[in-house]
């Protein structure tokens, strides 16, 4: 693995725990909005990804960092206070950020290098 690509996947993790500390705030401040916004930047950011390194790796590098940073957010501090409430929305942008960050780091990379057809041994 190259300096370049490891520095992109570094950029990838950043951008996946800046993703899901944002949306961890916006998803519950406008409600069905939101929770829309909030999933969407994770696909696209997970897509964006995988299209931009063409590799697999791009989409679980930033699904990971932003699995983490969330499950770190939705424990409670010393003093009681959390940033996650006990509602339908959180559970919806929890469950639902892992399902999209998990197909997008298993999406198939279908295209082929570029050449003619060739069948091997004829």
């Amino acid at each position: 693995m190259t300096a370049p690509r490891l520095g992109g996947y570094a950029l990838l993790a950043v951008a996946g725990v800046l993703v899901g500390a944002a949306g961890a705030l916006v998803q519950a401040a406008w409600f069905p909005g939101g929770l829309l916004l909030a999933l969407l930047a994770i696909a696209g950011l997970c897509y964006g990804g995988v299209k931009a390194a063409g590799a697999r790796m791009g989409g679980g590098v930033p699904a990971g960092a932003w699995t983490v940073a969330v499950l770190l957010l939705t424990s409670s501090r010393s003093e009681g206070d959390f940033l996650f409430g006990a509602g339908l929305g959180s559970y919806a942008f929890l469950l639902g950020g892992m399902f999209i960050g998990v197909m997008c780091a298993t999406l198939p990379l279908v295209p082929q290098p570029p050449g003619p057809p060739v069948r091997l041994g004829k």
